[in-house]
């Protein structure tokens, strides 16, 4: 059985919080590029064109992209030839996370009690863990800092079987269109549908790990996929809510099982920042 320290995860937590803070994915600064070229509107380039230049500056000067650095979410899976020692992984998520906030001086922005809004006594801790147990010998993390404005405006319906895919799509477009401005477009559009209802939430989440333009394996999910991003680039939001038809850089869809009555359907907006990163051990 293969064993990975304690420490081991706790440095490399601590440089990924940062990084994916710092240093935007090739796969959005590709899709800004490309969004300039076909955007219909001149203030949608130019708040296109400055977008880069924010993220060129954040990865030069080694500073954060946005002033919300986002609640550290991960996705962990873990082999089942795996020992974690030293100590235990989700606190070995959390420490790295207290570390790498705090020495890469980004915002602390976790409440320990949602009701007294008390400041968590760990910076920027504890985190949102999810773990998925895989076969094989390897650690794989996935962390997404997540900003609170994209995520305010996320939404979950349950809908019947009898809704359809014209239902699932005209809830996806209301809750793009509400949004409006507030998500900080050009979005990330994660979609989970099926499962239940915490299911479908994470469904969504994890959609976003995805890299842009990575489509989904099964063809008729991946055909929604690209319906969606038409119709939600239609809608005329545009970058920063100023107008435009460049609303979304990508659509996400993830799907799963469900009872035969239920059709629960997520939409999880990610903002133009789309900050996640990844490592193995």
């Amino acid at each position: 059985m293969k064993q990975i320290h304690y420490e081991d995860i706790v440095e490399n937590v601590s440089v990924m919080c940062q990084e994916a803070n710092y240093d935007l994915g090739n796969d959005i600064i590709t899709a800004f590029k490309s969004s300039i070229k076909t955007e219909t509107s001149e203030t949608g380039r130019n708040i296109l064109s400055q977008l880069i230049d924010n993220a060129n500056i954040a990865s030069s000067e080694r500073v954060p992209m946005c002033q919300d650095t986002g609640v550290a979410v991960f996705i962990v899976e873990i082999g089942r030839e795996i020992m974690v020692t030293g100590g235990s992984l989700t606190e070995a998520l959390n420490e790295g996370v207290r570390k790498g906030y705090e020495e890469g001086y980004l915002r602390h922005s976790i409440v320990e009690d949602p009701l007294s809004r008390e400041k968590s006594k760990d910076y920027n801790a504890p985190a949102v863990i999810h773990v998925e147990l895989v076969e094989g010998d390897h650690l794989t993390v996935h962390m997404s800092a997540k900003g609170g404005g994209s995520e305010n405006m996320s939404r979950l319906s349950m809908l019947t079987p009898a809704d359809g895919i014209e239902g699932i799509k005209e809830f996806i477009l209301k809750t793009v269109e509400e949004a409006g401005p507030n998500a900080c477009p050009p979005l990330v559009v994660g979609v989970g549908i099926g499962g239940n209802f915490e299911l479908s939430a994470y469904l969504a989440k994890k959609s976003l790990f995805r890299p842009i333009e990575h489509r989904h394996p099964k063809p008729h999910v991946a055909k929604l996929e690209k319906e969606l991003i038409k119709e939600i680039n239609n809608l005329g939001v545009g970058p920063q809510g100023m107008g435009g038809s460049t609303t979304a850089l990508d659509v996400k869809v993830e799907i799963a099982p469900c009872h035969i009555a239920a059709l629960p359907v997520a939409v999880n907006l990610n903002c133009h920042a789309s900050r996640y990163k990844t490592f193995t051990l």
